[in-house]
Protein backbone atom coordinates (compact mmCIF):
# COMPACT_ATOMS: atom_id res chain seq x y z
CA UNK A 1 0.00 0.00 0.00
CA UNK A 2 1.15 3.56 -0.64
CA UNK A 3 -0.05 7.12 -0.20
CA UNK A 4 1.89 8.24 -3.26
CA UNK A 5 -0.33 9.91 -5.89
CA UNK A 6 -3.48 9.54 -3.77
CA UNK A 7 -5.66 12.60 -4.45
CA UNK A 8 -6.72 14.00 -1.07
CA UNK A 9 -8.85 17.06 -0.32
CA UNK A 10 -8.42 18.51 3.17
CA UNK A 11 -11.08 20.96 4.33
CA UNK A 12 -10.02 23.05 7.31
CA UNK A 13 -6.38 22.67 6.34
CA UNK A 14 -4.93 25.98 7.52
CA UNK A 15 -3.92 24.89 11.03
CA UNK A 16 -3.98 22.10 13.59
CA UNK A 17 -4.95 18.62 12.46
CA UNK A 18 -5.59 19.74 8.88
CA UNK A 19 -2.19 21.38 8.52
CA UNK A 20 -0.40 18.45 10.16
CA UNK A 21 -2.18 16.00 7.87
CA UNK A 22 -1.29 18.07 4.81
CA UNK A 23 2.38 18.09 5.79
CA UNK A 24 2.46 14.35 6.44
CA UNK A 25 0.62 13.35 3.25
CA UNK A 26 2.72 15.76 1.20
CA UNK A 27 5.88 14.07 2.51
CA UNK A 28 4.45 10.72 1.38
CA UNK A 29 3.80 11.90 -2.18
CA UNK A 30 0.05 12.42 -2.08
CA UNK A 31 -1.53 14.98 -4.40
CA UNK A 32 -3.33 17.48 -2.23
CA UNK A 33 -6.00 20.12 -2.40
CA UNK A 34 -5.95 22.13 0.81
CA UNK A 35 -8.89 24.40 1.58
CA UNK A 36 -9.75 26.91 4.31
CA UNK A 37 -10.78 30.53 4.76
CA UNK A 38 -7.20 31.74 5.32
CA UNK A 39 -5.55 31.50 1.91
CA UNK A 40 -2.28 32.97 3.20
CA UNK A 41 -1.91 30.06 5.65
CA UNK A 42 -2.60 27.57 2.87
CA UNK A 43 0.07 29.20 0.74
CA UNK A 44 2.55 28.85 3.61
CA UNK A 45 1.85 25.11 3.74
CA UNK A 46 2.44 24.86 0.01
CA UNK A 47 5.67 26.88 0.28
CA UNK A 48 6.89 24.70 3.17
CA UNK A 49 6.39 21.60 1.02
CA UNK A 50 7.96 22.95 -2.15
CA UNK A 51 8.55 19.56 -3.78
CA UNK A 52 4.98 18.35 -3.16
CA UNK A 53 1.92 18.65 -5.39
CA UNK A 54 -0.44 20.97 -3.52
CA UNK A 55 -3.38 23.05 -4.75
CA UNK A 56 -4.50 25.72 -2.23
CA UNK A 57 -8.13 26.87 -2.56
CA UNK A 58 -9.81 29.48 -0.40
CA UNK A 59 -13.15 28.18 0.88
CA UNK A 60 -15.65 28.57 3.69
CA UNK A 61 -17.31 25.22 4.37
CA UNK A 62 -20.61 26.94 5.19
CA UNK A 63 -20.85 28.15 1.59
CA UNK A 64 -21.92 25.26 -0.64
CA UNK A 65 -20.75 27.02 -3.79
CA UNK A 66 -17.26 27.54 -2.40
CA UNK A 67 -17.10 23.89 -1.35
CA UNK A 68 -18.25 22.84 -4.82
CA UNK A 69 -15.48 25.01 -6.27
CA UNK A 70 -12.91 23.05 -4.23
CA UNK A 71 -14.21 19.79 -5.66
CA UNK A 72 -14.39 21.12 -9.22
CA UNK A 73 -10.86 22.51 -9.12
CA UNK A 74 -9.54 19.24 -7.71
CA UNK A 75 -11.11 17.16 -10.48
CA UNK A 76 -9.90 19.63 -13.10
CA UNK A 77 -6.36 19.48 -11.69
CA UNK A 78 -6.02 15.79 -10.85
CA UNK A 79 -8.84 14.02 -12.68
CA UNK A 80 -10.23 12.22 -9.63
CA UNK A 81 -10.82 12.34 -5.86
CA UNK A 82 -9.56 9.51 -3.68
CA UNK A 83 -10.20 11.08 -0.28
CA UNK A 84 -12.24 13.94 1.17
CA UNK A 85 -11.19 14.88 4.70
CA UNK A 86 -13.89 17.03 6.35
CA UNK A 87 -11.82 18.57 9.11
CA UNK A 88 -13.16 22.11 9.60
CA UNK A 89 -14.75 22.67 12.99
CA UNK A 90 -15.26 25.09 15.89
CA UNK A 91 -15.94 24.63 19.62
CA UNK A 92 -17.50 27.74 21.23
CA UNK A 93 -18.71 25.78 24.26
CA UNK A 94 -21.12 27.25 26.81
CA UNK A 95 -23.86 26.19 29.20
CA UNK A 96 -27.29 26.04 27.60
CA UNK A 97 -28.66 28.65 30.00
CA UNK A 98 -26.40 31.20 28.33
CA UNK A 99 -28.69 30.95 25.27
CA UNK A 100 -25.75 31.55 22.94
CA UNK A 101 -27.78 31.39 19.75
CA UNK A 102 -25.03 32.76 17.52
CA UNK A 103 -22.66 30.08 18.79
CA UNK A 104 -25.28 27.39 18.18
CA UNK A 105 -25.83 28.61 14.64
CA UNK A 106 -22.10 28.78 13.89
CA UNK A 107 -21.45 25.28 15.23
CA UNK A 108 -24.32 23.80 13.26
CA UNK A 109 -23.26 25.63 10.10
CA UNK A 110 -19.58 24.57 10.30
CA UNK A 111 -19.56 21.29 12.22
CA UNK A 112 -22.66 19.75 10.62
CA UNK A 113 -23.68 21.60 7.45
CA UNK A 114 -20.02 21.99 6.48
CA UNK A 115 -19.67 18.21 6.54
CA UNK A 116 -22.84 17.80 4.49
CA UNK A 117 -21.63 20.37 1.96
CA UNK A 118 -18.42 18.39 1.49
CA UNK A 119 -20.26 15.11 1.08
CA UNK A 120 -22.80 16.62 -1.32
CA UNK A 121 -20.06 17.97 -3.59
CA UNK A 122 -17.69 14.98 -3.56
CA UNK A 123 -20.17 12.10 -3.54
CA UNK A 124 -21.27 12.32 -7.22
CA UNK A 125 -17.61 12.06 -8.29
CA UNK A 126 -16.94 9.11 -6.00
CA UNK A 127 -20.08 7.29 -7.15
CA UNK A 128 -19.05 7.77 -10.75
CA UNK A 129 -15.57 6.43 -9.94
CA UNK A 130 -17.05 3.54 -7.93
CA UNK A 131 -14.50 4.35 -5.24
CA UNK A 132 -13.64 6.97 -2.67
CA UNK A 133 -13.11 7.65 0.99
CA UNK A 134 -14.81 10.27 3.18
CA UNK A 135 -13.10 11.04 6.49
CA UNK A 136 -14.64 13.41 9.02
CA UNK A 137 -13.26 14.78 12.28
CA UNK A 138 -15.62 14.21 15.18
CA UNK A 139 -14.57 14.15 18.85
CA UNK A 140 -14.67 11.98 21.93
CA UNK A 141 -17.52 14.35 22.81
CA UNK A 142 -19.41 12.71 19.98
CA UNK A 143 -19.58 9.75 22.39
CA UNK A 144 -19.80 11.58 25.72
CA UNK A 145 -21.68 14.66 26.96
CA UNK A 146 -20.31 17.04 29.59
CA UNK A 147 -21.81 20.15 31.21
CA UNK A 148 -21.11 23.14 28.97
CA UNK A 149 -20.56 20.99 25.89
CA UNK A 150 -24.13 19.94 25.05
CA UNK A 151 -24.42 21.76 21.72
CA UNK A 152 -20.88 20.91 20.64
CA UNK A 153 -21.48 17.25 21.51
CA UNK A 154 -24.74 17.41 19.60
CA UNK A 155 -22.91 18.46 16.45
CA UNK A 156 -20.40 15.67 16.87
CA UNK A 157 -23.08 13.04 17.53
CA UNK A 158 -24.71 14.30 14.32
CA UNK A 159 -21.47 13.77 12.41
CA UNK A 160 -21.37 10.14 13.52
CA UNK A 161 -24.97 9.60 12.41
CA UNK A 162 -24.35 11.24 9.03
CA UNK A 163 -21.23 9.20 8.41
CA UNK A 164 -22.89 5.93 9.40
CA UNK A 165 -25.76 6.73 7.04
CA UNK A 166 -23.26 7.46 4.28
CA UNK A 167 -21.54 4.13 4.92
CA UNK A 168 -24.79 2.19 4.68
CA UNK A 169 -25.95 4.02 1.57
CA UNK A 170 -22.70 3.89 -0.41
CA UNK A 171 -20.79 0.76 0.64
CA UNK A 172 -21.87 -0.97 -2.57
CA UNK A 173 -20.09 1.78 -4.51
CA UNK A 174 -16.83 0.97 -2.70
CA UNK A 175 -16.94 4.27 -0.83
CA UNK A 176 -15.27 4.10 2.56
CA UNK A 177 -16.22 6.21 5.57
CA UNK A 178 -14.14 7.02 8.63
CA UNK A 179 -14.92 9.09 11.70
CA UNK A 180 -11.78 10.32 13.47
CA UNK A 181 -12.71 11.18 17.07
CA UNK A 182 -9.82 12.79 18.96
CA UNK A 183 -9.63 13.65 22.60
CA UNK A 184 -7.78 16.78 23.63
CA UNK A 185 -5.40 18.02 20.93
CA UNK A 186 -3.21 21.13 21.12
CA UNK A 187 -4.67 23.14 18.25
CA UNK A 188 -6.27 26.53 17.62
CA UNK A 189 -9.71 25.05 18.39
CA UNK A 190 -9.67 26.67 21.82
CA UNK A 191 -9.55 30.08 20.10
CA UNK A 192 -13.19 29.59 19.08
CA UNK A 193 -14.32 29.44 22.73
CA UNK A 194 -15.97 32.69 23.84
CA UNK A 195 -16.53 31.60 27.44
CA UNK A 196 -13.29 32.87 28.95
CA UNK A 197 -13.52 30.74 32.10
CA UNK A 198 -13.78 27.50 30.10
CA UNK A 199 -11.12 28.66 27.63
CA UNK A 200 -8.66 29.57 30.40
CA UNK A 201 -9.21 26.26 32.17
CA UNK A 202 -8.53 24.25 29.02
CA UNK A 203 -5.45 26.28 28.12
CA UNK A 204 -4.01 25.89 31.62
CA UNK A 205 -4.69 22.16 31.63
CA UNK A 206 -2.82 21.64 28.36
CA UNK A 207 0.19 23.76 29.39
CA UNK A 208 0.98 22.16 32.75
CA UNK A 209 4.10 20.02 33.24
CA UNK A 210 3.27 16.48 32.19
CA UNK A 211 0.40 17.62 29.98
CA UNK A 212 1.79 15.53 27.13
CA UNK A 213 -0.06 12.61 28.70
CA UNK A 214 -3.39 14.46 28.70
CA UNK A 215 -3.18 16.27 25.35
CA UNK A 216 -1.96 15.15 21.95
CA UNK A 217 -0.21 16.95 19.12
CA UNK A 218 -1.91 17.44 15.73
CA UNK A 219 0.81 15.36 14.11
CA UNK A 220 -0.31 12.33 16.13
CA UNK A 221 -3.84 12.59 14.75
CA UNK A 222 -2.40 13.08 11.27
CA UNK A 223 -0.72 9.68 11.61
CA UNK A 224 -4.12 8.12 12.26
CA UNK A 225 -5.59 9.83 9.18
CA UNK A 226 -2.71 8.57 7.05
CA UNK A 227 -3.22 5.06 8.42
CA UNK A 228 -6.90 4.85 7.47
CA UNK A 229 -6.21 6.29 4.01
CA UNK A 230 -3.55 3.66 3.44
CA UNK A 231 -5.78 0.65 4.20
CA UNK A 232 -6.55 -1.93 1.48
CA UNK A 233 -9.59 -1.39 -0.75
CA UNK A 234 -11.54 -4.14 1.03
CA UNK A 235 -10.84 -2.71 4.51
CA UNK A 236 -12.68 0.26 5.97
CA UNK A 237 -11.93 1.65 9.43
CA UNK A 238 -15.30 3.25 10.18
CA UNK A 239 -14.59 4.87 13.54
CA UNK A 240 -11.37 5.64 15.38
CA UNK A 241 -11.42 7.15 18.88
CA UNK A 242 -8.00 8.52 19.84
CA UNK A 243 -7.54 9.71 23.41
CA UNK A 244 -4.44 10.92 25.21
CA UNK A 245 -3.45 8.16 27.59
CA UNK A 246 -4.05 10.41 30.60
CA UNK A 247 -7.48 11.70 29.54
CA UNK A 248 -10.41 10.49 31.66
CA UNK A 249 -13.37 11.39 29.42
Amino acid sequence: MSLKDKVVIIMGASSGIGEATANLLASEGAKLTIAARRLSRLQEIKDNNASATILPVEADVTDKDQVQNVIDKTVAEYGKIDVLFNNAGIMPVNNLDQVARDEWDNMLDINVKGVLNGIASALPIMKKQKSGHVITTSSVLGYEVLPGYATYSGTKYAVRAIMEGLRQEEHANNIKTTVIAPGTVKTELFNSINNQEIKKGLEEATSQPGSEMSAMQPEEIAQAVAFVIDTPANMSVNEMVIRPTGQEV
